[in-house]
């Protein structure tokens, strides 16, 4: 029996890197997967096919998370064609990193917007439909970085640290109707973004981790399949590190 069989994940922001190793492995576990992207549309078509080979119902949307119009409207688009919406997972999300004091009004505000006001934004568009399945699972992707700060990122830290805020306060507000909610904050996570930094820079990173290898989308997808799936039924509110032992 596979873990997801016959439930339906929307996940964000799933082109590339976490996201789209998400997608893969909530479809090999049997879940229907509505993702959305913002402009890749070549990636999203490929990933498209090659999740309706594992013999699941996939579509893409091209959908910015970051507006709250087009967030109501892709529920409702997701709804219409799957029937359901049991998992959300909010992956979507940009860096600006910089010093504070070269950081820009807008570098601030646009961060803000695409990482925790899409959050916001999905949780509020799926909310009616799991209340009246009086079931669901919302997966928020923050980061280590919300949980412990980084030096040229208060943009990125302060949207990471505001997600585990917002889902707590949404584990309070919805656990009464079986709808619980969630956060992974990955570490240092092996993608397509990562492969274009200086490797000496990369080992000193892996060298700085008990586990001394950076993650890969798979290590973060398989913590978010526990989570969704009906394995994790009596967990809410929590937050958990998937970092190699970073923050031990």
């Amino acid at each position: 029996m596979k873990l997801l069989e016959g439930k339906t994940a929307i996940v964000t922001g799933a082109s590339r890197g976490i996201g789209k190793g998400i997608a893969k492995v909530f479809a090999e576990q049997g879940a229907n997967i509505a993702f959305t992207y913002s402009s890749s549309v070549e990636a999203a078509k490929e990933l498209e096919n090659e999740l309706n080979t594992l013999g699941v119902k996939a579509k893409g949307y091209q959908s910015n998370a970051a507006s709250f119009d087009e967030a109501q409207q892709l529920a409702s688009n997701v709804v219409e064609e799957f029937g359901s919406i049991d998992i959300l997972v909010n992956n979507a999300g940009i860096t600006k990193d910089n010093l504070l004091m070269r950081i820009t009004e807008e570098d601030f505000d646009k961060v803000i917007e695409v990482n925790l006001k899409s959050v916001f934004n999905m949780t509020k568009a799926v909310q009616r439909t799991m209340l009246k399945q009086r079931k669901g699972s919302i997966i928020n992707m923050s980061s280590v970085v919300g949980v412990k700060g980084n030096a040229g990122q208060t943009n990125y830290a302060a949207s990471k640290a505001g997600i585990i805020g917002f889902s707590k306060s949404v584990a309070l507000e919805l656990g009464s109707r079986n709808i619980r909610s969630n956060v992974v904050a990955p570490g240092f996570i092996e993608t397509e973004m990562t492969a274009k930094l200086d490797e000496e820079i990369v080992k000193g990173w892996r060298a700085a981790i008990p586990l001394k290898r950076g993650g890969t989308p798979e290590d973060i997808a398989n913590v978010c399949v526990f989570l969704a799936s009906d394995m994790s039924a009596y967990v809410t509110g929590q937050t958990l590190n998937v970092d190699g032992g970073m923050l031990t």
